[in-house]
């Protein structure tokens, strides 16, 4: 049985597209076809930003104490939803559902309802000297989101835009639309009012573009690929409208002198490998002493044939399909790239794990003589590859951790905490975990250079969606 969704929505209704096309959705683990949308146009586009601009002044005008509640009910019936969701997410990005449950539903749910909660602490309005400064919402939002974490990526951008009184158009992923469907029966159910979200669906090079280049939207909020981000801005800059960027990354664990190998290596896998590699701010680099490289080498070894790959239904699964044909051509691709570079394979390789033959599975996969100046060094793989860089002294381990043009994320393990910490300080990117620390959702979540403009996640992403303004008195 296929998910078919025939309509799009724009405002507070399901309609037509303005094109005849559709586009299919396939399952990253069995290879068919599982469901199909509408291949939305730019007059789709300029439907649905016609609603979300009229639909402002009054959203605008609502009080902060009925937004939360809206947001909180959003939360609710998400959290209510959650073994279907992440069976539908699970089917199409191919994240073990156990996962799926925890960040594909979870996370969403927790940015819907944390978002009512900031509400509450924001402070409108400010005096200095004769200023009163009054914060003010941009207007109307274009979400463009990617397919890896594709709720939580909607999620991320629509919350914090509708808790500051935005309204948005939203165009989710083709590859992952089907959980975003979802998002919006949820929305129409809540009775949020007609034309605050609306839903298009299509390609890029279509619908992102006719949204970035859209005279009535006022801010875009983008997350996908470095070279897509480009884009958006160069459309964006035409109507200097605000932009968002979260954009790629190519992040690094700094392994200190003093770590356990076998306790930094676990870290290393997990924090690589999550979501099949395919996670913006996967830990993708081990910066690791030359001294200790033969023991932490084996010890990565033994972590990854720990990893059980396979369906993301089955019990035990950490390691699902890559989302994609495309996406796995492109990873095999880097691996055989690694080999032609001098890179030596401590473990993995081309091809498919033994048996699953069906599926766009990866063998988990690990280089080590690894050199900055190497494309699987530099270059964002998206796929459960791990490149090993050996160093000589902590000045040269901060050096390779920062030579890249990215700066979405990094890591430092090491034994004693205060040394690591600072060394996390020297690290330029925009989050960095110090011996494991756990992803925090209300912590400010973005990119130095190459790796976006913005921040998403907590009461730092409110702040993206308000505009400034001093009254003289």
């Amino acid at each position: 049985m296929t998910i078919d969704r025939a309509t799009i929505f724009i405002d507070g209704s399901w309609v037509a597209s303005h094109g005849t096309g559709t586009l299919e959705v396939t399952n990253a683990t069995t290879e068919q076809v599982m469901g199909s949308i509408p291949d939305g146009t730019a007059a789709d586009v300029d439907a649905a930003v016609a609603a979300a601009k009229a639909a402002f002044p009054g959203w605008s005008a609502t009080s902060r104490e009925e937004r939360g509640k809206y947001l909180t009910r959003i939360a609710e019936e998400l959290s209510a939803r959650t073994d279907e969701i992440a069976e539908l997410v699970a089917q199409e990005v191919g994240t073990p559902v156990f996962l799926a449950k925890a960040i594909q539903v979870g996370l969403p749910a927790a940015a819907f309802g944390a978002q009512a909660g900031f509400l509450d602490a924001m402070t409108e309005e400010e005096t200095i000297g004769n200023a009163v400064i009054a914060r003010e919402p941009v207007g109307v939002v274009g979400a463009i989101t990617p397919w890896n974490y594709p709720l939580h990526q909607i999620a991320a951008k629509v919350a914090p835009a509708l808790a500051a009184g935005c309204t948005v158009v939203v165009k989710p992923s083709e590859v992952a639309p089907l959980n975003a469907f979802v998002l919006a029966e949820i929305i129409e159910s809540v009775g949020l009012p007609a034309g605050v979200f609306n839903l298009v669906t299509g390609v890029g090079p279509v619908v992102g573009e006719a949204i970035a280049s859209h005279p009535d939207v006022d801010m875009v909020s983008f997350t996908g690929s470095t070279l897509a981000g480009k884009r958006v801005m160069e459309l964006a800059s035409q109507s200097v409208k605000r932009v968002s960027l979260e954009l790629g990354g190519k992040s690094p664990l700094v392994v200190m002198p003093d770590a356990d190998p076998a306790a930094a290596a676990a870290r290393s896998v997990q924090a690589a490998y999550l979501n099949s590699g395919q996670t913006c701010s996967a830990l993708t680099r081990m910066v690791a002493p030359r001294a200790k490289l033969a023991e932490i080498e084996a010890a990565v070894k033994v972590a990854v044939e720990q990893i059980k790959v396979g369906d993301p239904f089955e019990q035990g699964v950490f390691l699902g399909p890559l989302i994609s044909e495309r996406q796995w051509d492109r990873v095999q691709g880097y691996i055989k790239l690694g080999t032609e570079e001098g890179a030596r394979v401590v473990v993995g390789g081309e091809g498919k794990p033994e048996g699953l033959e069906t599926g766009y599975f990866v063998r988990p996969t690990v280089f080590s003589d690894v050199t900055p100046s190497m494309r699987i060094a530099q270059e964002e793989i998206f796929g459960p590859v791990l490149v090993i860089e050996p160093y000589d002294d902590l000045e040269e381990a901060v050096a390779i951790a920062n030579d890249t043009h990215y700066g979405l994320a990094g890591g430092v393990f090491g034994t004693d905490s205060g040394e690591a910490m600072k060394v996390a300080r020297r690290l330029r990117a925009g989050q960095v975990e110090v011996n494991g620390g756990q992803f925090n959702p209300f912590a400010p979540f973005g990119g130095y250079k190459q790796s976006g403009i913005g921040r998403e996640n907590g009461a730092h992403a409110m702040a993206e969606f308000l505009e400034t303004k001093a009254l003289l008195t």
